[in-house]
């Protein structure tokens, strides 16, 4: 009798772009990004769907379904297999990620901007619902509906970690709400959560307090799972992400003393000053790293404790300051990773777990020897971005890079989903013999912090480089979170989706506050992968807002660089403080001098691209009484805001005549047909417009009746002086 054969039909997810469409047999190809081909059978009563964003409403295509299953277009297929003769897949549910074969919507410059909008406002209302925002009525659990559930007990990263998303909201909208909501979390965990011990000159955390009236008891020690009575290194760390990103807006110079003090704490008692990095754990009562109490946590260091300073507030820091000790400690730190955490002699996955003495612990706790997919992205995000810090030595930055683009080139086939698209989570660090797939520790699920972290690696891996592969993975990560983490029936975001993207709604999974999940990861996605998209690859501008304090920062300078981005690639447009242009800035450090003046002022930035998009390049010459625009490469959706704000430009100086020479361009979309046409408008009558040498694909953009009396089509620029 065979055995495990797959005689039953089951749901389940494709992702791929579309090779063929036979609209006579309702049938389609796709490929996955691995090379496979499905052929799908559209379902009698199949529906189809444009991704959207929070707070958007439900974008029926059904009916267009024929004309949006164009060749190359990429979308979700959820539908049923029928293994039958031969295995048949009908289709039940399509998502498009744009209107055309080449939009992807959340590329749009207000895309994420308008997402962290939604996730401010649902955490508002989940917490303070009286509109008062009083972290006394806080709790760290949070309904799938966003109502406060279970007890009162307020642990201090997951607060901090809330902060730290309204702190990352105001920085993009410029919205006071979410400001007074980082700015009075700072303040309650100051005096709530945090232990000042003037006479070693540190800070430390407690792991959280129950409140119960106007009573409150204080929890020193961990009381969470692996960390039990034990300070764990991360929840020091995350305590700093939500005071951190809020002195950034406000250069609050509390929030720098605790900052500094708690850094005392780290480079007194984590760090080992023999071998190097971080310890995991001390004892809460002496400190002592190992403590015999301490247990399976003794000696130990980890991810966690040395790599998780860079994201969660050291960048941040010093982005704020450019202070020397925080540039010197983020160097160390990614020497550290770079040295001990590759080890792909064993597996295609970092190791995570130590030994005091560096050897690998491969027994360790639920970990053992397995790889957190989520990791290994965020390792080579953040090595990323620290090689871009300024004076960095050109052979770290080599070491840096290559461990980065290793851990790019290994994830997609070790750890991604690559018929239904996302990251998974926790695998087997190495196959067995026969195996060909990782076996997941527990289950095929994929959590929302690891859509983060490879949607973010790629994007910036992809800013830096000009690698397609790295912008397919970049859109695929992008495309999967967008199409299946947003809740939008209750708002927020899923902590926990199925393979196939249908949510997982179980246990503290289904919660949108617990002790893993609060406004940290879909904030920090939302602000960074703004950052990434409009400064480094669809070049369009970003706006970011301030409140600082009178004389907070040193010397009142305002650093306003929105991450640790390569030297020259942005620069500050304007300035405008309470709302009125402002002039003294320095434009290509990034920096605003803040007036003399006692009171707190409104500051707002807008920082453009230098340069153009990697893909398609534009250069105007003046041949002539010829405005001559040459086009080279692929001018798609990305390169679109480029183009036009060129157009605006041109047509301004009223020409004589406008040609394009296309010879050089392999493709367009029809927005920027839309735009020769619309810029056109704001010429003079008399104006000739001239497309030259286009190919076929281009071409047939423009063959049409009703451009014949608006341009000129022509084989070759040369012909415009015949």
């Amino acid at each position: 009798m065979e055995k495990n054969k797959l005689g039953f039909t089951f749901s389940d997810t494709i992702q791929g772009y579309v090779t063929h469409y036979d609209w006579d047999k309702q049938t389609f190809s796709l490929d996955t990004s691995d090379g496979r081909t499905f052929e799908v059978k559209l379902a009698a009563n199949v529906y189809a769907e444009l991704v959207r964003n929070l707070g958007e409403a439900f974008i029926d295509c059904t009916g267009q379904i024929k004309d949006m299953l164009a060749p190359g277009r990429f979308l979700y297929v959820y539908g049923v297999f029928f293994p039958e003769d031969e295995v048949k897949f009908e289709a039940k549910h399509l998502v498009f990620l744009g209107k055309d074969e080449q939009e992807f919507r959340f590329e749009k410059q207000d895309w994420w901007i308008k997402q962290i909008r939604q996730l401010g406002d649902f955490y508002l209302k989940a917490q303070f619902p009286d509109g008062d925002v009083d972290y006394r009525k806080y709790k760290t659990n949070l309904s799938l509906e966003g109502e406060q559930t279970g007890n009162f007990r307020q642990e201090t990263d997951t607060m901090s970690r809330l902060v730290y998303g309204f702190a990352t909201a105001y920085l993009l909208t410029g919205d006071d709400r979410y400001l007074e909501g980082a700015e009075k979390g700072t303040v309650y965990l100051r005096e709530h959560m945090r232990c000042k011990d003037t006479s070693e000159n540190i800070t430390y955390w407690y792991h959280g307090i129950d409140v119960k009236g106007k009573h409150e008891r204080k929890i020193f020690a961990s009381e969470f799972g692996d960390d039990y009575d034990a300070i764990p290194a991360y929840e020091q760390i995350y305590a700093l992400a939500g005071p951190t990103q809020t002195y950034r807006v406000t250069g609050d110079p509390e929030i720098a003393s605790d900052i500094d003090m708690t850094l005392n704490l780290f480079d007194k008692y984590f760090y080992d000053r023999q071998l190097g990095g971080y310890f995991s754990h001390i004892d809460p009562v002496t400190f002592d790293p190992n403590a015999e109490s301490l247990v399976g946590n003794r000696g130990r260091k980890n991810w966690n404790s040395v790599g998780d300073h860079a994201p969660a507030y050291l960048i941040n820091a010093y982005l704020a300051t450019g202070d020397e000790r925080f540039k010197k400690m983020l160097v160390n730190t990614a020497d550290t990773i770079t040295e001990h955490f590759p080890d792909y002699e064993h597996s295609a996955f970092v190791q995570e777990k130590f030994h005091a003495n560096w050897e690998h612990d491969s027994t360790h706790g639920w970990q053992q020897n397995r790889g957190v997919v989520g990791h290994n992205l965020k390792i080579a995000w953040n090595l990323a971005r620290i090689n871009s810090v300024e004076g960095l030595e050109q052979e770290k930055s080599d070491a840096y890079m290559e461990f980065a683009h290793k851990i790019a080139a290994l994830m997609p086939e070790h750890g991604c989903d690559r018929q239904r698209g996302g990251w998974y989570d926790v695998v087997e660090r190495t196959l067995e013999e026969g195996q060909k797939f990782h076996r997941y520790a527990w289950h095929d699920r994929k959590a929302w912090w690891q859509q983060e972290q490879g949607i973010l690696a790629y994007l910036i891996l992809f800013g830096m480089t000009g690698k397609k592969e790295y912008l397919q993975h970049a859109r695929e990560s992008s495309a999967f979170y967008s199409a299946w983490f947003l809740d939008q029936d209750s708002g927020g975001i899923y902590f926990n989706v199925l393979a196939t993207g249908i949510p997982y709604l179980l246990g503290t999974e289904r919660l949108k506050g617990s002790h893993s999940m609060s406004g940290y990861h879909s904030f920090e996605l939302a602000y960074l992968a703004t950052v990434y998209q409009n400064l480094l690859i669809t070049k369009q501008h970003l706006d970011l807002f301030f409140k600082p304090y009178a004389h907070g920062f040193k010397d009142n300078i305002l650093r306003v660089a929105p991450d640790i981005l390569p030297a020259g690639c942005c620069k500050i447009e304007k300035a405008w403080i309470d709302g009125k242009e402002y002039l003294d800035f320095d434009a290509d450090n990034l920096t605003v001098k803040l007036p003399d003046t006692q009171n707190r002022v409104k500051v707002q930035v807008r920082l453009v691209p230098v340069g153009s998009v990697e893909h398609f390049t534009m250069t105007v010459d003046q041949d002539g009484d010829i405005t001559k625009l040459t086009l080279i490469g692929d001018l798609d959706h990305v390169a679109i805001h480029s183009f036009r704000k060129k157009l605006v430009e041109i047509a301004s100086k009223n020409p004589a005549k406008v040609a394009f020479d296309m010879s050089a361009l392999q493709s367009l979309v029809e927005e920027a047909v839309r735009t020769i046409i619309f810029e056109k408008q704001k010429m003079s009558i008399d104006c000739d417009v001239y497309i030259c040498g286009a190919n076929e694909g281009v071409k047939i953009f423009f063959d049409r009746e009703e451009l014949s009396e608006e341009i000129v089509l022509l084989d070759a620029y040369d012909k415009t002086k015949m």
